[in-house]
């Protein structure tokens, strides 16, 4: 049977210890730093392949990366609707495109959204978990269900990934007990419901395998019900297990939530934005995280906060979905920089200073408890 893992709340009090805390503010995006990977393309959320002990899977020189991509369209936003899953390629001279990582109509949505992918180093399969958002045949636009595919990696990554995908399979279904279907047609004022954002993680005290995703608590009908879920695998399957976040009455997304290790600690990492949290949380857009010291808990915000590291203050949309490697690097991609002080709903703001693009790398410092931009 799956271990127990008691859910950790994330409380206003928490949030509240932001005010106080220095050295989280992440430095301006410049327009030197705001250089397309791909002509005409939006990119953003990323992930790269890895071993199953966390390490970047890198041949040649090059590492594996998969980043969500549409075209570039008048409104960045609608991105979002055309979504698919990219394949690109990572090295000293930069970024190299690999084309889609999986075939048209391949995906059980009408759209791809963000995912995981890990290297079988025994077998040499990827095996990749994605969201896919809405349905083929159409049907609410927000819906999302969590699926895998595998393929073989063969030695050079230079390789397209379009290929060769075995049939997806359904991961696994919000229960309704803890966890809420995500089945909207239109977002509501604050967001969406979310059951998506797979990462995998393989316990090194026990090589147990567990899936952790953004969720929203069910039954609570509160508007802010942001959880991070997560399931193990239990005889082959993957077993629901409780939140192992609760941020209800909080925050309401708790986006690409996944687990890093470093001084033999458990880090639990997520992205989310000021606006959504509840009215008088004073949350920042940032990457946070909580720390174990056991994968059962019990689970401690780092900083006292769960702060690690926010946009600065002038430019508070300019970077999003923080993404730490093993290697304890950081990387995201550039929103709405340089925006100083404008609106980015008046007309041609967005598309003018919408990045699209991956934003400048940077490392983390750990020290058991507190975790800082090194």
């Amino acid at each position: 049977m799956p271990p127990v893992i008691p859910t950790t709340p994330w409380t206003v009090d928490h949030v509240r210890r932001i005010a106080t805390q220095s050295g989280a503010d992440l430095p301006l995006i410049g327009a030197a730093d705001v250089q397309p990977m791909i002509p005409g393309m939006d990119l953003w959320d990323m992930w790269q392949l890895q071993h199953s002990d966390g390490r970047l899977v890198v041949r040649d020189g090059r590492s594996l990366w998969f980043f969500l991509a549409a075209p570039r369209m008048a409104d960045p936003g609608a991105r979002h609707d055309h979504a698919r899953i990219r394949a690109l390629s990572h090295g000293p001279d930069g970024w190299r495109d690999l084309g889609n990582a999986l075939p048209d109509g391949f995906s059980p949505g009408s759209r791809e959204w963000s995912g995981f992918a890990v290297l079988d180093d025994a077998g040499g399969m990827i095996t990749l978990y994605f969201t896919a958002a809405g349905h083929r045949a159409g049907g609410p636009r927000f819906a999302q269900r969590l699926f895998e595919t595998r393929r073989r990696l063969h030695d050079d990554t230079g390789e397209a990934m379009i290929d060769n995908w075995t049939p997806p399979v359904e991961s696994i279904r919000p229960d309704g007990v803890h966890y809420v279907a995500a089945v909207q047609d239109e977002a509501e004022a604050g967001g969406i419901k979310g059951f998506r954002d797979p990462a995998w993680f393989r316990d090194p005290a026990d090589s147990r395998e567990y899936l952790l995703f953004t969720g929203s608590a069910s039954p609570d009908p509160a508007a802010f019900d942001g959880v991070i879920g997560i399931a193990a695998r239990d005889a082959g399957a993957w077993r629901l297990l409780p939140p192992i976040v609760d941020a209800t009455g909080v925050n309401r997304e708790l986006e690409r939530p996944h687990i890093v290790m470093a001084g033999g600690r458990y880090y639990l990492f997520w992205s989310t934005w000021a606006h959504r949290f509840a009215p008088g949380v004073p949350g920042r857009t940032g990457l946070y995280a909580m720390v174990a010291d056991r994968m059962a808990g019990p689970w401690r915000p780092v900083n006292g906060s769960g702060l690690v590291a926010a946009n600065p203050v002038a430019e508070p949309f300019q970077t999003y979905c923080w993404w730490v490697t093993a290697e304890h690097r950081v990387i995201s991609f550039i929103d709405l920089w340089g925006l100083a002080g404008r609106d980015p709903d008046a007309p041609g703001v967005a598309r003018a200073q919408f990045g699209g693009t991956a934003a400048p790398w940077f490392a983390l410092a750990f020290d058991g408890d507190r975790v800082t931009i090194a």
